[in-house]
């Protein structure tokens, strides 16, 4: 099978080395790590020749004007599930098929776990201070609120209990956390089952918790649903977990929030306009920020790919 297959945004460079990979043998494929620093012009050309395109999660965008300038391509395959980083309707009037793939919760929900632990402790600026030659110090003066705090006895807010807040949950309750979830009817039906409390009021499960973390699909309805109105309902000591979507909230609303002081700290894996819109959460004295990595590890990748490249192999069997 002599096929071009195009992998863009592999940052790591690691899907050649993947157990994945050889679903393709005898197959040119091609990592296309840095293309975001192209031009709109200079993109369609680095493509033109490529008869499939793997796409990691969202980070790039097909859309019909990008789709129009690539007569070869056949096939598209978004790694985990389907997208509108994704033009489909273009792709269907071009003749390019899409496919997409499943994913797990565990690497998300495992690194939602270690924020909330990170961040209760206040990890991140110990570690920072310590990287200056400070020892146990997180300020140039040790204030009350620089001291972490154990996750023991204190209340989890998961506001959206699908599969990965149904995970962490359970971490929750392991460390003897209490849980309490919000969200839609799904959410409350699943409280249930997990033997969860479940709090219909948005302002009055945002201001019970220590840590809120969320847990909601992207999509028309989410898009911004959380308001400078339901930050500010949070308490001042309160912390917030976001490795699910950063447009979840208003544009800039958290970085107000966390300047007026509710929340009063926040862990993100998340940002809008990644990579360069993260730089304002890195910089800021009470986030607790991470490159996007929830899913990007070992186990994620061979399941991403293995999908990703059996699904080209057999488009373009004979």
């Amino acid at each position: 099978m002599s096929i071009t297959v195009t992998v863009l945004d592999d940052y790591q460079g690691c899907c050649a080395f993947l157990d994945a990979a050889h679903e393709l043998d005898g197959s040119d494929v091609r990592l296309d790590i840095e293309h975001r620093h192209l031009d709109a012009e200079a993109l369609p050309a680095r493509l033109a020749d490529s008869d499939a395109i793997i796409l990691i999660r969202e980070r790039t965008s097909l859309t019909r004007e990008l789709l129009e300038q690539l007569p070869n391509l056949k096939l598209v395959v978004q790694t985990g599930r389907l997208s509108s980083a994704i033009d489909v309707a273009a792709c269907e009037a071009l003749g390019i098929a899409v496919r997409d793939g499943g994913g797990s919760p565990v690497a998300p929900a495992e690194l939602t776990w270690l924020l909330i632990m990170a961040g209760c402790r206040r990890l991140g600026g110990y570690l920072a201070r310590q990287a200056e030659g400070d020892w146990q110090r997180t300020n140039e003066r040790l204030e009350a609120e620089s001291l972490g705090h154990a996750v023991h006895g204190r209340t989890l807010g998961i506001w959206g209990l699908g599969k990965i807040g149904s995970r962490v949950a359970g971490y929750a309750q392991a460390f003897g956390m209490n849980v309490v979830a919000h969200g839609r009817e799904s959410s409350a039906g699943r409280a249930f089952e997990l033997g969860v409390e479940f709090e219909p009021d948005r302002h009055a499960f945002l201001a019970r918790c220590d840590v809120i973390t969320l847990h909601l699909k992207l999509n028309d309805d989410t898009r911004g649903m959380i308001t400078p109105a339901d930050l500010a309902a949070m308490r001042a000591d309160a912390l917030l977990v976001n490795t699910s979507r950063a447009e979840l909230i208003r544009p800039g609303a958290l970085l107000d929030a966390l300047d007026a002081g509710r929340p009063g700290g926040a862990a993100l894996d998340v940002y809008e306009n990644e990579p360069d819109g993260a730089s304002a959460y890195q910089a800021h004295p009470r986030v607790l920020a991470t490159p996007h990595i929830g899913f990007v590890e070992k186990d994620t990748y061979e399941l991403y790919f293995s999908t990703a490249f059996r699904q080209v192999r057999e488009f373009f069997s004979p």
